[in-house]
């Protein structure tokens, strides 16, 4: 197959923009709830509002993509992320937050099942474990730079700077709210997308049997196997626990450590998702070495004891523990993922739908979390995790995958077998 170098490019800049917008929420919670007068179980209604979209769009988004092509979805996406960046910026509020999210949500979605297809085709399939990693990688690194642009807005709109952008945000933004610069920053990123898109002539994406999600009697058959449930509630356990820290990690530190939010909370949110970048390459070293079930036990086991050190530990330890839990929770989601599609011999497109569904988590866990906030104190409320993080455990003690991940032992025993 025929590498078209552009689109795999424009691929992994969805990548990028992506995780841009997605996972810079945790340090702009504080902000938030002390701008908009916010009690803890409110603010957990910020990430369900984004995180509940994957559940509403994931598998409509699939037929979406084999009827109408993936062009105009790419393009209906980024429009959805446009006008809820454009409305937030307009009109920053409560409502509007919630309302703002979910439009950016939905578009988030629907671009999540549509660029890797796109990327295994572009790049060719021979390519395309390379690719995807090259993809994670970027998502890494977007990850760690949104906190990173949030802190110097902050630091930087309101304060005399005569650059030609950061003038523009000063008659844009409140002085009372800069945090809401980064959504003019969003609202740019989308729009450029949008006529980048625009102007890129696609190829016609042929859909594997394995990433064609069908409804009817395959999705029946599916949710009558139990795996696929346990499996769901994996995906859900796992973006729960991600979004869980995430999105409360820095108000934690605020709370009981006085941490500024907007400089070193927003590094230590930074670095949650840099050292998941970090730990996801040693995973993929591990997983040639070792049965994916013992990794998975071994890095839960891990994050597990960095976030009972980062919720009981002092300020010093907080500010490393909760760094770490990110390292340790890099390999959960794609050794979960593939044990699931290793344990269910056909219709792994449509199971792959459904567990995309489970992305869900990040809207329910957040909110739980602030709702137990309110009765008990955020630091008990965040031990909720250890529920999740139990669950996601359990998996590497009762799955029992038709086909393991291949090791170089097991290679080396076939050779002598």
């Amino acid at each position: 197959m025929r590498r078209n170098t552009l689109m795999v490019i424009l691929v992994l800049v969805t990548f990028f923009v992506i995780s841009f917008l997605t996972n810079v929420l945790g340090p702009l919670i504080p902000d938030i709830i002390d701008n908009f007068s916010l009690s803890l179980g409110l603010a957990g209604f910020l990430p369900f509002s984004f995180f509940v979209a994957y559940g509403v769009m994931s598998i409509p988004a699939g037929v979406l993509v084999e009827k109408y092509s993936e062009k105009p979805i790419l393009i209906a996406a980024f429009f959805l992320a446009f006008c809820g960046a454009l409305l937030f910026a307009l009109f920053p509020g409560f409502r509007i937050a919630l309302i703002s999210l979910f439009l950016i949500g939905i578009g988030m979605a629907m671009l999540q099942v549509i660029i890797n297809p796109l990327l295994r085709q572009s790049g060719g399939e021979s390519n395309y474990a390379f690719y995807s990693a090259m993809a994670q990688l970027i998502f890494g690194l977007a990850s760690y730079l949104s906190p990173q642009l949030y802190s110097y807005l902050v630091h930087t709109v309101h304060t005399g700077n005569t650059t030609f952008f950061i003038a523009l945000l000063d008659r844009l933004v409140p002085e009372s709210l800069k945090w809401v610069s980064l959504y003019w920053v969003f609202t740019l990123i989308t729009l450029a997308m949008i006529m980048l898109i625009s102007f890129i002539r696609f190829p016609r994406v042929v859909f594997l049997e394995d990433e064609k999600i069908v409804i009817g009697h395959t999705f029946r058959e599916l949710l009558a196997n139990r795996y696929v449930i346990l499996f769901f509630v994996g995906i859900f356990a796992y973006v729960g626990t991600e979004q869980g820290i995430a999105n409360w990690a820095s108000k934690f530190l605020q709370t009981y450590h006085g941490v500024d939010p907007t400089t070193k909370g927003a590094d230590v949110i930074s670095w949650f998702w840099g050292l998941m970048t970090v730990g996801c390459l040693l995973g993929l070293l591990l997983l040639k070495i070792l049965d994916s079930k013992t990794v998975l036990l071994a890095f839960t086991s891990g994050a597990i004891i960095a976030l009972l050190a980062g919720l009981l530990g002092t300020k010093e330890i907080a500010m490393i523990a909760f760094p770490l839990t990110g390292f340790f929770a890099s390999v959960m989601y794609p050794v979960i993922f593939s044990l699931a599609l290793n344990s269910v011999p056909k219709h792994h497109g449509t199971f792959a739908g459904i567990l995309c569904t489970g992305i869900a988590g990040g809207a329910l866990v957040p909110l739980v979390i602030g709702g137990l906030a309110e009765l008990l104190g955020l630091r008990i409320a965040m031990f909720f995790i250890f529920v999740t993080m139990g669950y996601i455990f359990s998996i590497g003690l009762w799955a029992n995958p038709i086909v393991s991940n291949a090791t170089i032992t097991r290679k080396i025993k076939d050779l002598f077998r």
